[in-house]
């Protein structure tokens, strides 16, 4: 099924959060900077990116809105117990959302090193459909590209995405002087049938908070 015929089956609406990201910034450098060497010996057991922490706060806030953490199906809403989030990857041409199930419960390296995982499975051709099939909650980031901001659409049967845009300084009013801040624009698409949009927005509100002050996840 192509994309615009999704969205006439899907009753799709977009919320647009602001996230200062620059908490998160400086933890993810000092969490990268201690990473211990590999086997071998050369290269870091580990590279945490943007993505990982937004994915890990995302199955937080999933966790904290069960009715976000749903499906529409014809005869009823079904609501997961376990935040399963997609992640897009590019197939240059065609993309396809291998899922991190049970995120919630992963820790930061955990989430890393599986989303790098089923994206080289997945640019080989070695995904298993239980690798894509069913989940609840999606995340396409293009921040990669330089892309400040848009919207994606929902891949069924799951009821919302993100649309991840550049983390990128801009100017903030902060007790009335201008400074600097690292921004990253997000949109949330929903599924109308499933997710209300005040319901939409509490959740978004959430994972604003998680990703703007990280060590909220350890609470």
């Amino acid at each position: 099924v192509c994309s615009s015929d999704l969205k006439s089956l899907i009753p799709h609406y977009y919320l647009t959060v602001d996230c200062d990201i620059g908490a998160l910034m400086e933890i993810r450098a000092r969490l990268n900077d201690a990473a211990p060497k590999g086997p071998d010996r050369k290269t870091p057991a580990y590279k945490l990116s943007i993505n990982d922490f937004v994915l890990k706060a995302a199955a937080m806030a999933l966790i904290k809105h069960p009715d976000v953490n749903a499906s529409w199906t014809e005869t009823a809403l079904l609501k997961h117990r376990h935040a399963d989030i997609g992640v897009a990857v590019d197939l240059n041409p065609g993309l396809i959302t291998p899922i991190v199930f049970r995120a919630e419960e992963k820790g930061l390296i955990a989430i890393s090193n599986e989303v790098k995982s089923l994206a080289e499975r997945a640019k080989e051709k070695k995904l298993k459909p239980s690798d894509y099939e069913g989940g609840g909650f999606s995340i396409s980031n293009l921040g990669m590209f330089g892309m400040k901001q848009f919207t994606a659409v929902i891949n069924p049967p799951q009821s919302a995405i993100f649309a991840i845009g550049s983390a990128e300084e801009r100017a903030v009013v902060r007790d009335g002087k201008v400074v600097p801040a690292t921004i990253m624009t997000v949109t949330m698409g929903c599924d109308h049938r499933v997710i209300d949009g005040a319901t939409g927005a509490r959740f978004l509100q959430t994972f604003k908070a998680f990703v703007e002050e990280p060590a909220a996840m350890l609470l």
